[in-house]
């Protein structure tokens, strides 16, 4: 029959299409990907709005069993619901291929996301570059794979989209070795945690792709959601501001345009060291 890969937007169950709406409503399994991103409510309210049964593809699901998705799509209507808009993610890219191998027809059904969200803090999308992702440092593994590509984004005077690390259902592999298969609580990165890593790394790299306490940055949380929060200012100063819950992103800029830099100066950190008003002159 037909895959549909159908994206949920930033919000809440509402927040779908119409018509990815009334291709939930026509399938026969319906399943929520919830590895990468997540969404502000629980998935029954998606199931009493929806009217459907929903099965959660966790991380391993997706993974591993991604297969239980596409191939029941041979016989059925299947609907695979994104968080945000379903090929922002190279996950959802390889479900759409191993799919189309089996002979599966897909069918996408674009919606809101944070690539394109991130533009309601002022910034023009156009002025982006490259989008990095930015992990947990752990006492052993702190990696700076992500430095090159700020630094080369600032050095064109582009902007820099951080999306931040999601940690979800993860073993617990000292449990795993003594014969328990137990998983850590969920963990979403905070700007503040960013901002403290990505200074971390100018000071063990220092190639000045950024300055801590000079350049501009700007933080985001649960955006497309009545409660959203931006709030612009140096890595120094966003580490101490409070966002509240997940999910969180974070902005580097690069050059800025006048338009851009009046657009910011409603979400600058009071008494800011980034003098919006100096940059314009």
């Amino acid at each position: 029959m037909v895959l549909y890969i159908i994206g949920l937007g930033l919000g809440d169950e509402k927040d779908v299409t119409v018509r990815g709406y009334e291709l939930i409503k026509s399938a026969d399994l319906v399943f929520l990907e919830a590895y990468t991103s997540i969404l502000c409510i629980d998935k029954t309210k998606l199931e009493e709005y929806y009217g459907k049964s929903i099965t959660v593809a966790d991380r391993n699901f997706v993974e591993c069993e991604a297969d239980q998705i596409y191939l029941p799509a041979k016989t059925k209507k299947v609907a695979l619901l994104i968080v945000g808009d379903p090929v922002c993610a190279t996950t959802h890219t390889d479900i759409i291929i191993r799919a189309k191998e089996e002979g599966v027809p897909v069918e996408i059904v674009h919606n809101a996301s944070i690539m394109g969200a991130a533009g309601s803090c002022g910034l023009q999308l156009y002025n982006f570059g490259q989008t990095i992702s930015i992990p947990f440092f752990e006492e052993n593994w702190r990696p700076t794979s992500f430095y090159p590509k700020i630094k080369y984004n600032r050095g064109g005077g582009m902007h820099t989209l951080c999306l931040l690390d999601i940690k979800v259902k993860e073993p617990d592999f000292e449990a795993m070795a003594r014969g328990r298969t137990v998983f850590l609580p969920p963990r979403y990165m905070s700007v503040n945690t960013a901002a403290e890593q990505l200074i971390e790394a100018e000071e063990t790299l220092g190639e000045g792709a950024f300055s801590p306490t000079e350049t501009l940055c700007v933080g985001l949380a649960r955006l497309g959601q009545t409660d959203q929060v931006i709030i612009a200012g140096t890595l120094e100063e966003l580490k101490e501001q409070e966002f509240g819950n997940p999910l969180h992103s974070l902005i580097i800029c690069g050059d800025t345009h006048e338009l851009e830099l009046e657009m910011l100066k409603q979400f600058i950190v009071e008494g800011s060291k980034y003098k919006l008003d100096e940059k314009e002159t």
